[in-house]
């Protein structure tokens, strides 16, 4: 169920966060600091936020999809033919 609130422009900080956990946010952000062009401070920024019974959701789908890729692979056998569940 989603909540938002009837004016967009109100929207709060809870609102705000309510949405981004719901949903997930990943940042990623290359920041140089520098004077007179000279760079002197440089940071790599790699973020993930969201509600972690989202995310174990999606690695059990991720892990159910490998296993089943694995499966299927073991049944054609190495060349790619159908192995002995087939014959």
């Amino acid at each position: 169920m989603e909540h938002l609130p009837a004016n967009p422009a109100k929207a709060t900080l809870v609102d705000l966060l309510d949405r981004v956990l719901e949903k997930g946010l990943i940042i990623d952000a290359d920041i140089i600091v520098s004077v007179t062009g000279i760079p002197l401070l440089g940071v790599k920024l790699r973020a993930a936020l969201a509600v972690m019974t989202q995310w174990d959701a999606e690695l059990r789908a991720t892990e159910r999809a490998r296993r089943a890729r694995a499966l299927v692979a073991a049944e054609r056998g190495p060349e790619g033919k159908e192995g002995p569940l087939h014959a």
